[in-house]
């Protein structure tokens, strides 16, 4: 079983000319909404991938829809409470080459409640994952109280903050880093991506790959992306950390789990949105294939 506390986004995706500089106005072209935000991304990813997984989350009064939304994906979605606040959104901006820009209002995603996380957690066991991001309150939290029931903790550190990675590295068994982010950490805490202390680390390189460090055994096991042309870029890593993190947890090496990831973000950058681009693990072994 994976739980994952996430942020949940209505996404607004505005399709564009280019994407605007400083002081432009630009008219869109075309304009949709869906289910976005880190962490109902990979919690959809998890479960396409054919994984158990249960949100632990907040929406606010006009948030209902996405949490129907995740529950029609396969989401246990038990334990996403109401908070006072709005839902968080998203403006989603695309250009002609599937490049973006996006802002984040985080909403209810800051209104996490520590009573709802303890009694998601109470139903952890050792061996389950934990599954983070930067996009909620109570990572710490939660965290520790994973890691105290013998759970795995895995932690994609977007938003990247080097304090908040710091805070939760004591706690983790599987750090996901991209490649920019991997530099900063490194430089941050003075040290190299295998000498951090974490088992294991996951760094992505976008159309270059994606790296899985172990650093117990001092060893790196590499998979290529799959090259497609893309028409909207964004949730590919989601869809990536989801099938990654889906893989690992049920017993696939990182190699198998890593190959299956490539692919399912390669098919999900050939569709508009994020949530929805997000492909099952029936029409990635189709890709594999």
């Amino acid at each position: 079983m994976i739980f994952n506390l996430g942020s949940i986004n209505a996404d607004y995706f505005y399709s564009l000319p280019h994407l605007p500089g400083p002081g432009e106005t630009l008219a869109a072209t075309g304009m949709k909404s869906g289910l976005g935000g880190k962490g109902a991304n990979q919690s959809v990813a998890i479960a396409r991938a054919g994984a158990e997984v249960c949100h632990i989350g907040a929406v606010g009064n006009d948030g209902q829809w996405l949490v129907d939304r995740m529950t029609a994906a396969g989401v246990d979605t038990r334990h996403i409470h109401l908070s006072r606040h709005p839902t968080a959104h998203a403006i989603v901006m695309i250009d002609g080459q599937g490049e973006n820009q996006i802002v984040i209002f985080p909403g209810a995603n800051h209104d996490q409640n520590r009573d709802v996380v303890e009694k998601a957690l109470a139903n952890g066991q050792r061996g389950d994952w934990l599954l983070l991001q930067n996009e909620t309150s109570l990572q710490v939290e939660a965290a520790m109280l994973a890691a105290g029931k013998g759970m795995n903790v895995a932690y994609s550190a977007a938003p990247f903050h080097a304090d908040a990675v710091s805070s939760l590295l004591p706690f983790l068994s599987l750090l996901i880093l991209n490649e920019i982010e991997a530099r900063q950490l490194s430089q941050a805490l003075g040290r190299e991506v295998l000498h951090l202390p974490v088992a294991n680390v996951l760094m992505t390189k976008g159309a270059k790959g994606a790296d899985w460090h172990d650093t117990r055994l001092m060893q790196t096991t590499s998979v290529p992306a799959f090259p497609v042309t893309a028409v909207d870029t964004t949730g590919a890593g989601d869809t990536f950390t989801g099938y990654a993190v889906a893989g690992i947890s049920t017993g696939l090496s990182p190699q198998t789990a890593l190959r299956r990831a490539a692919a399912a973000a390669a098919i999900s950058v050939t569709r508009l949105g994020t949530a929805e681009a997000i492909p099952t693990l029936a029409e990635v072994q189709a890709f594999l294939d």
